[in-house]
């Protein structure tokens, strides 16, 4: 690492140094206690095999391992660790955990676990991610557990639901002439596809949703579960690129034109976004999303302070109001109206979303009572009847997935993303952009060319449809699900801004939004940051320069190594070309960019860089 690690991720605490276990062919990073990055031949086979214990918000513990040793050996490697999690009011649960791989290609990871009295989960036991990248709409075989075998395909489009259920094993091509199977003991498994959550993998994990949850592990008896993963076959690998070669960045054809950018307001922020307005209009934003949510108490002061912000600022302007939907709907959205009037508010759009819709149905959960949605939108057509009207989820692309809109009631549709529900390391954050392109791809399949809305989507969870509320964050750690996050307050954030714009580029959008103006979610750094309170965080450049790009015709770009360096790229109508490129690394990237008359740079851990 060639930077400072305050400066790049917002906190001094730096994720620990995998360690690579390697048999022959075979290779995997062991961390904290789990395996990621499972290759043979240098070919990604597996993204991860993982023990998982989660709490009943589905909050995942992390265990402390003792008694970790190691052994490397020429042709084998072997891994053992105690581990516990302790739970509410002190219970425990403790497991052993045994790897062992062969330069034959076989790998087995075993756990038994012990609770010593009664201990409350969500889940205990294994996850198993298959990469998505090569793999979405793959032929797959399919073991079930009373012994059937289907040969079928991994979802291309994105499914809503469980794609395979009753699992025991699963066999995927490698490359041609190479398979790999992997064998799952101790429980029912069953896969669904994590490309919801823009996580980039496909997940089996252990014990079906359709069960009840949270459960109870009983004092005193074991729970064993293994995995097992055989590599067969004599394919040769692809020509690897060599570690030093540069990034090649190349342009392609025209596409649609760039969204428009917004930011996100909340009533609390209105104060200082109006003591920075000169740093509003530097920024920007072409657009102004206002969070209007009467189940948090915002009434007529709340449209007023937007009112406010409006009349210094000149944007285009949507009201993200949450629907109570207790009563009659239009006595709610009316009351709404007319408080927008009094407020003097200008409104170019409205989007609306029941408040109950922001909590997440899992698969074999009960539906909770919601007004018909084609009944929520015709009151809000009638109470706003001249201005656009949107609507979709306030939460995730899962829950549009799961509950798909009647879109012809709408002028657009629209729904967020969070890389950190399933895991909050820095990897699986910025692998996360891999799931976009899925995510827009499934969307436009179900809503066809209706103008389409992303955001606000933020590496923080602003809101947590899984659980009773995001997981508080006071000490700036990585965590899963929680309410603020370090790095976005590092030069981290500014590259997955850019990566996440760039990933989403073909889809069409017509706003984009990725930030707030402050908070934490915010461009304006707070107290105890890598800058100065109330001075810009790195994201600030990369929003600007989205801004900037708005309404230009978008330019296809591609880089020969994606998991290192994204491009966006934009062309005026005066035949102008923008690009941008984003370092996903914490390390020091060579680019080739001879397309742009310029021999090449070497980009610094997640710098982003403007051409032209």
């Amino acid at each position: 690492m060639t930077a400072d690690a305050f400066l790049l991720h917002g906190t001094r605490a730096v994720e620990a140094e995998p360690v690579r276990l390697s048999a022959g062919a075979l290779s995997a990073d062991f961390v904290n206690g789990n395996l990621r990055t499972i290759r043979h031949d240098g070919t990604e086979v597996l993204r991860a095999i993982a023990y998982i214990v989660r709490d009943r918000d589905w909050g995942t513990y992390e265990p402390e391992l003792t008694g970790l040793v190691i052994d490397q050996g020429a042709d084998a490697f072997s891994v053992s660790y105690s581990a516990s999690c302790i739970g509410p009011g002190g219970r425990r649960l403790g497991f052993h955990a045994a790897i062992k791989g062969f330069a034959d290609g076989r790998l087995a990871f075993d756990v038994n676990a012990l609770p010593e009295s009664d201990f409350e989960t969500n889940r205990c036991g294994f996850c198993i991610l298959h990469p998505i990248s090569g793999l979405a709409g793959s032929p797959v075989t399919v073991e079930h557990t009373d012994g059937s075998v289907a040969a079928t395909k991994l979802p291309l489009l994105i499914d809503p639901w469980q794609p395979f259920k009753d699992l025991r094993a699963i066999t995927h091509g490698v490359r041609p002439g190479v398979s790999a199977e992997c064998r799952m003991e101790g429980d029912t498994f069953e896969m669904e596809d994590q490309r919801n959550w823009s996580d980039a993998s496909y997940k089996t994990y252990v014990r079906p949703l359709a069960l009840p949850w949270p459960y109870v592990l009983r004092g005193g008896e074991p729970n064993r579960q293994t995995i097992s993963l055989r590599i067969e076959g004599e394919g040769k690998a692809p020509a690897a690129a060599g570690a030093g070669e540069p990034v090649r960045v190349e342009l392609g054809e025209l596409g649609p034109a760039l969204p428009d950018v917004g930011v996100i307001i909340y009533p609390d922020d209105i104060e200082t976004a109006l003591a920075n307005l000169p740093l509003l209009s530097t920024l920007g934003p072409q657009q102004l999303l206002f969070h209007y949510d009467p189940t948090r108490g915002h009434r007529l002061d709340a449209l007023c302070a937007f009112a406010r912000l409006e009349t210094a600022y000149t944007a285009e302007t949507t009201l993200e109001c949450v629907v109570a939907g207790a009563g009659d709907l239009d006595a709610e959205l009316s009351a709404v109206a007319g408080m927008v009037r009094q407020a003097g508010l200008k409104l170019s759009a409205i989007a609306v979303s029941p408040s109950v819709d922001r909590q997440s149905t899992p698969p074999g959960s009960t539906w909770p009572e919601c007004p018909p949605l084609e009944d929520v939108y015709a009151a809000a057509r009638r109470a706003f009847p001249d201005i656009r009207l949107g609507g979709g989820m306030f939460s995730y692309f899962t829950e549009l997935n799961r509950k798909r809109v009647p879109a012809e009631e709408l002028d657009f549709v629209t729904h967020c993303t969070c890389p950190i529900v399933h895991a909050a390391d820095d990897l699986s954050i910025m692998q996360s952009l891999e799931a976009l392109p899925f995510i827009t791809q499934s969307a436009r399949a179900i809503f066809g060319a209706k103008p389409y809305r992303i955001g606000p989507s933020t590496i923080a969870m602003r809101q947590n449809p899984y659980g009773g509320a995001t997981k508080p964050n006071p000490s700036g750690q990585r965590i899963a699900m929680a309410d603020r996050d370090p790095r976005h307050a590092g030069l981290f954030a500014a590259a997955w801004t850019i990566g996440y714009a760039a990933r989403v580029a073909p889809a069409g959008l017509e706003q984009l939004t990725l930030s707030s103006f402050t908070g934490p979610f915010g461009v304006l750094a707070s107290a105890g940051e890598p800058v100065t309170e109330g001075s810009l965080r790195p994201i600030f450049r990369a929003i600007k320069g989205l801004c900037e790009l708005a309404g230009l015709a978008h330019v296809t770009a591609r880089t020969s190594d994606e998991t290192k360096v994204l491009a966006l790229a934009g062309r005026s109508a005066s035949g102008e070309t923008v690009v941008w490129l984003a370092n996903l690394t914490a390390d020091d990237v060579p680019v080739d960019i001879s397309a742009f008359g310029r021999d090449h740079l070497v980009m610094t851990p997640y710098a982003i860089v403007r051409i032209g």
